[in-house]
């Protein structure tokens, strides 16, 4: 007998029927485009194709996620690791696609591994200012048994010019607070709650509180290397505003196109995966009644496993 999914397993799975039709919604790019082509489009494609027809100038923000230099089967495309020079010369071919596409106030974020993060920080540095790197914490992995086990991922954070955007109130983190202190018999700088004290604290380059994409999470799907809505969240509120565009040229399921119509932001993304483009665009609709992001709510991102009872009694204080 097949396998019956669970009813609290959320994970987006489609027919094959459903997914002709989401992958209909998505664009081909085979001749110079305008803005008015792709914005708010999937585009299916490989990107360092599509992206020399695409309009120049109308990214505000993109986030790149591409392959590490792992092999890695992405749904019957494998990407096979080579060498660094050769990882060396693929990072710099994308990435001087994607200049010409930034505005000059343009921010960039680019995910890695340790293992490929200094040669795209090489790359990089050729071309932009290199503001931070940003390391968080993956909380699960497979061990390892002559090494250790790999639980952290790097995303490089670099602008084209030294005026760029950068809204650190709308990024910070709701933390418990241990030792509250007071004055006057008043909280300082923390909130009391039914449920605890917290306070919400400015934002480093170490996050801890992100959960990987996982089966009763409605953004889950089973792309192999998904990053999740809040970290991504957490990109587009800081290095973006309302109405501005943010470009993914490895778009993959879709969570930076999905994040940015969450949050108000216009999209543009590239994928040359059929499946992924399909998963993407029904994302994309689900996301037209669904605006939730897990782990971030009443404009605050909660640390890991906090609750929604602390969440809902915080937010009637």
């Amino acid at each position: 007998m097949p396998k019956v999914k669970s009813g609290k397993n959320k994970t987006i799975d489609i027919s094959l029927e459903e997914g002709q039709r989401y992958l209909a919604g998505s664009v081909k790019i085979e001749s110079q485009s305008s803005l008015e082509d792709i914005l708010d489009k999937t585009i299916l494609g490989d990107c360092l194709a599509v992206m020399s027809l695409l309009p120049e100038g109308f990214a505000d923000l993109v986030i790149a996620d591409p392959p590490y230099n792992l092999d890695k089967d992405f749904n019957g495309r494998k990407f096979r690791k080579t060498s660094d020079e050769i990882y060396a010369d693929f990072t710099e071919s994308w990435i001087k696609k994607v200049i010409p596409l930034m505005k000059p106030e343009a921010s960039i974020y680019v995910c890695c591994d340790w293992k490929s993060g200094s040669v795209i920080e090489g790359i990089l540095k050729k071309y932009f200012i290199i503001r931070n790197r940003i390391t968080w914490q993956r909380e699960k992995g497979r061990g390892a048994l002559s090494n250790w086990k790999n639980g952290m991922e790097d995303i490089w954070f670099a602008t084209k010019s030294g005026s760029y955007t950068f809204n650190v109130e709308d990024v910070k983190i709701r933390r418990k607070v241990i030792a509250p202190y007071k004055v006057n018999g008043k909280p300082k700088d923390w909130e009391e709650t039914g449920s605890g004290n917290f306070r919400n604290t400015y934002p480093s380059n170490f996050w801890d509180d992100i959960s990987i994409p996982y089966w009763s999470m409605p953004e889950n799907t089973a792309h192999p290397t998904q990053k999740p809505e809040k970290l991504l969240a957490k990109l587009i509120l800081a290095s973006s505003n309302p109405g501005d565009t943010v470009f993914d040229p490895f778009l993959g399921s879709g969570s930076t196109s999905v994040t940015a119509k969450k949050l108000r932001r216009h999209y543009v993304g590239i994928e040359q995966n059929e499946q992924y483009c399909a998963w993407a665009e029904k994302r994309l609709e689900m996301a037209e009644t669904d605006k939730g992001i897990q782990g971030y709510s009443d404009g605050v991102f909660w640390e890991r496993n906090t609750s929604a009872l602390q969440k809902n009694q915080s937010k009637t204080k």
